[in-house]
């Protein structure tokens, strides 16, 4: 079966290219609506329906969605509709977010945390992160008692974890190797 990243990569990119010469926030904010829209069991059951036509289900996505007459974004959604890739968005979604960022030179980072962080420390752990990755960066903090103290830090793919608890699993590993 092929990837849901690779059959969500042209839309993603043919939205980008789109939203490059009109107004990438706007998109962006389309898609993550969409895509919660789309995530929904009761829409999943809709769009795999086969007693409605593909202009119903549009018409119902675009009025849920609360989707702007603009052509080109009726006209995207429509081009999903048709070729059954509606519930595609979220990774359509993701990988547009990932795109922006390139373009803009940043990238979105998780830092969660085992307490809650003031403005300083966020701004602190901010320009250290944006030091070693060298992009601007989206923070977004969250709360994770388990880490015992300490953060772990996601961004893109890569995890730096300075948590009591990644040492406490580091070290146990060492010991029982």
């Amino acid at each position: 079966m092929v990837e849901l990243s690779t059959i969500a990569r042209p839309y993603a990119e043919a939205a980008f290219d789109v939203a490059k010469t009109s107004n990438l926030n706007q998109w962006s904010d389309w898609l993550q609506s969409w895509s919660a829209v789309a995530s929904n069991e009761d829409i999943k059951l809709l769009v795999s329906n086969p007693k409605l036509t593909d202009e119903q289900v549009l018409k119902v996505f675009v009025e849920l969605t609360k989707t702007p007459a603009e052509a080109q974004a009726t006209n995207f959604l429509s081009a999903l509709v048709e070729n059954g890739r509606l519930l595609a968005l979220p990774e359509i979604a993701r990988q547009f977010e990932e795109l922006k960022n390139s373009h803009e030179g940043s990238a979105d980072a998780i830092i969660a945390s085992a307490f809650p962080m003031t403005d300083a420390e966020v701004q602190n752990v901010r320009g250290a992160l944006e030091k070693k990755f060298g992009s601007r960066l989206k923070v977004t903090v969250q709360v994770d008692e388990s880490l015992i103290g300490g953060v772990c830090v996601t961004v893109g793919d890569q995890i730096l974890d300075s948590s009591v608890r990644g040492k406490l699993n580091a070290m146990k590993a060492a010991l029982t190797a």
